[in-house]
């Protein structure tokens, strides 16, 4: 285990600014826009990795510990807001492609590398990265596994394949990722021909409350699946998002049961506005949300901020404060993902080793 060049960054203080909000990046100045109530000043604060690897795979566990995995098999932790990260990465990993890491806390997370065949793989670890238990291999040559999800407790937790056999596959976990069981399709609505999943943040799969779950799609439909019972059985519904053979449903986000938020749009036009998608229902509807300054590939509500949102992407973050129905543009650094804590403390990451830390207070 080697330890990465570690950085301190200041931390600019966030003051508190009455009823408006003024966003920007370090250093740049920007003028106060009309918000809704309880919002303040608040920017994204650049935390340095001292790598160049790009970290799709975020996990916030509070306002002092992260962890992030990479495109060449890095996994790095932080427990003291970013100041250090130690490289933390399973042995051997460096072909792998991770795409999803899920943390409970400092010492408990795992991480899903994608691919066809045995590259798609869940390994986990209890220690703060010490040793990892390779928790699952997959040996279906036309599984991909694009992502997961653990409810709240961490016993329980879900991870989805593009179709097989014309359904998304559904992998099942109830001892905190240490094994994981192909559920029966039995309960799944058949694909379209040419639907699938995006690897792009690991979240085009959330779990909320103790028993429901989302997953996105994209391709030839843009849908989002619906799940009671922790992936046994499921519905679908069509989402506003336009399907495109690079486009759809990239990430979802829930405040609780009922409220949640999808993002996405086309990769290949990354600049292109897009449509967002807003559900009260807990999925069963979905109606069109404002159009995001860009494809986003990450969102995620803020912990006790109701309707207060972030969506990120290459062409920068936004911000809604009224649950998605109107999007700012914030700062143009590029994210991929984007996650707030139980603390209500906000992290970023994305290419050259990007991470992004922002606290809501």
């Amino acid at each position: 285990m080697n330890t990465r060049r570690s950085l301190r960054t200041s931390v600019a203080a966030i003051a508190a600014a009455g009823s408006c909000l003024l966003v920007g990046s370090p250093g740049t100045s920007a003028a106060p826009q009309p918000a809704g109530p309880s919002v303040q000043r608040l920017y994204w604060v650049h935390v340095d990795t001292a790598t160049g690897e790009q970290y799709r795979a975020l996990a916030a566990v509070n306002r002092r510990v992260a962890w992030v995995a990479g495109e060449e098999g890095g996994v790095l932790r932080t427990t003291d807001g970013g100041q250090h990260w130690r490289d933390v990465a399973p042995p051997r990993s460096g072909k792998l492609v991770f795409r999803d890491i899920e943390a409970r806390s400092a010492r408990r997370a795992s991480v899903l590398a994608i691919g066809t065949g045995t590259d798609s793989r869940i390994y986990t670890t209890l220690d703060g990265g010490r040793h990892w238990a390779k928790a699952f291999v997959n040996h279906a040559p036309k599984a991909f596994y694009d992502c997961m999800d653990f409810w709240p407790g961490g016993r329980h937790g879900l991870a989805v394949s593009d179709p097989v056999g014309g359904k998304f596959r559904i992998l099942s976990t109830r001892d905190g990722g240490l094994t994981w069981q192909v559920l029966s399709d039995r309960g799944m609505p058949r694909a379209v021909d040419g639907e699938f999943g995006f690897a792009a943040s690991g979240t085009c799969l959330v779990a909320a409350g103790h028993r429901q779950a989302w997953l996105g799609s994209g391709g030839a439909a843009a849908r989002v699946f619906h799940t009671r019972d922790r992936g046994r059985h499921w519905t679908v519904t069509d989402s506003p998002i336009p399907a495109a053979d690079a486009g759809g449903v990239f990430s979802l986000a829930f405040r609780n049961t009922s409220r949640g938020m999808a993002v996405g749009g086309d990769f290949t036009a990354p600049d292109d506005p897009a449509v967002s998608g807003i559900t009260r229902t807990g999925g069963r509807q979905w109606i069109a949300g404002d159009r995001t300054h860009g494809y986003r590939s990450g969102v995620a509500f803020v912990r006790g901020r109701p309707g207060v949102l972030f969506a990120v992407g290459p062409s920068g973050s936004d911000i809604s404060t009224d649950g998605g129905r109107r999007w700012r543009h914030f700062g143009r650094t590029p994210y991929d993902g984007v996650q707030c804590a139980r603390d209500g403390s906000c992290w970023a990451s994305g290419p050259g080793g990007a991470v992004g830390r922002l606290i809501v207070r």
